[in-house]
């Protein structure tokens, strides 16, 4: 009896081995991998776009020479940092120095000079400025859609001009000018991690300008020696195309 007890239970532990070895084998967990793109890190890129200059200077006598640009040329650098929080809000700061190839005159509207008794005096005036270079210093805000990251900045700006020119009747006139190179500046943009570390950017960025005055040294086209211009609402407007590389996060 005992014989046959243990024949059974060897025939039955040997059947429920076979069964289970045939059961399929259940797959392996799956474990999703986290692939969204992280802005973190440093970076440093390239830009060109175009700068349009606008404002106008006035004296006390009633002479407004306003400011018109045609599109000038820009080419420069950036180099910035950003850090991603959870949920996708992004910080930063960056400072961009871009250069204005040749001199780019931006030459005043001509019009009819007033002379101090509010008469025309039958001279025309204009006004020229030449901007050499433009220093952005900003911190940044934004929003990333995985590798797709909205942003707006503004800071402080540093232009490297000229003194402006005092042309009476096609001639130079000569003049004393205050300097006003420091502007406050503000703007947006949209950029795109297109591959690896590699993003590109299109942004817009206003500039607005202190104060600028100048006076002339000498009377001329009517006008007094002493007669002051003072520069309203001069701004220059900006829109490039960059390419940045960024150098990883921590």
């Amino acid at each position: 009896m005992k014989r046959l007890a243990l024949a059974f239970s060897i025939s039955v532990g040997t059947t429920a081995a076979v069964l289970a070895a045939d059961l399929p084998i259940p797959p392996p967990t799956y474990m999703p991998v986290n692939t969204l793109y992280n802005w973190t890190g440093l970076y440093i890129g390239g830009n060109a776009g175009v700068a349009q200059e606008g404002g106008s200077f006035s004296d006390p006598l009633g002479n407004t020479l306003g400011l018109v640009s045609n599109g000038l040329f820009l080419v420069g650098g950036q180099v910035g940092l950003n850090y991603q929080f959870w949920g996708g809000v992004v910080i930063g700061m960056e400072a961009d120095f871009d250069w204005l190839p040749k001199d780019n005159g931006t030459s005043g509207s001509t019009a009819l000079l007033i002379n101090p008794s509010g008469v025309a005096t039958g001279s025309t005036g204009s006004v020229a400025v030449s901007n050499q270079s433009l220093t952005l210093v900003t911190g940044r805000l934004g929003y990333a859609w995985d590798r797709v990251l909205l942003y707006g900045k503004g800071g402080g700006a540093w232009v490297g001009l000229s003194n402006p020119t005092f042309i009476v009747d096609g001639a130079p006139v000569g003049i004393s000018a205050s300097n006003s190179n420091w502007a406050w500046t503000a703007g947006a943009g949209l950029e795109w991690a297109f591959w690896g570390n590699w993003s590109a950017r299109l942004e817009y960025d206003y500039v607005g300008l202190n104060g600028q005055t100048f006076a002339l040294a000498t009377s001329a086209g009517g006008l007094p020696a002493g007669d002051r211009f003072t520069g309203n609402g001069r701004n220059i407007q900006l829109a490039n195309f960059g390419i940045n590389y960024k150098f990883g996060g921590w």
